[in-house]
């Protein structure tokens, strides 16, 4: 059994490393690329929600992406709190040379599941982060941050 848990690890820390050796960004920047640049406008809290990741986390990625010209965020509205993203042109350069999915083999993978194994595997892991005492707010942080 520890041996599944270790290739699971493995598999998706081997595709994050794929990633940032042919784009040059790591995972979780490349998927929130991924998502700006199918819904140019979204706002960081619909990235958090898209990516479902905490704000702060989705805030923090969108810092280093602006910063790396990857990433041009706008205010909008009267008070100009809302922020508004949209990929550069070198951000989507950076996506059509990335290795897919942009969301990392393991969701790609859950999604491939039918919904009665998803149920057992969902039910099944909570036992497993009961016994853990696991924060269940380290949920939030993208795999490729780890």
């Amino acid at each position: 059994m520890l041996r599944r848990f270790r290739s699971v690890f493995n598999a998706v820390k081997t595709h994050f490393q794929q990633v940032e050796k042919q784009a040059g960004v790591g995972g979780a920047q490349l998927w929130a690329l991924s998502v700006i640049d199918a819904e140019p406008g979204i706002g960081v809290g619909g990235l958090a929600r898209a990516m479902d990741i905490h704000q702060t986390t989705a805030s923090n990625l969108v810092r280093a992406m602006v910063t790396a010209g990857l990433v041009v965020a706008t205010r909008d509205g009267a008070d100009r709190r809302a922020t508004r993203l949209q990929a550069t042109a070198d951000g989507r350069a950076v996506l059509e040379k990335a290795p897919g999915p942009f969301a990392g083999v393991l969701p790609q993978a859950l999604a491939a599941l039918d919904a009665d194994t998803l149920d057992r595997l969902d039910k099944d892991l909570g036992r497993l982060l009961a016994l853990l005492q696991a924060d269940e707010r380290t949920g939030g942080i993208p795999l490729a941050q780890m």
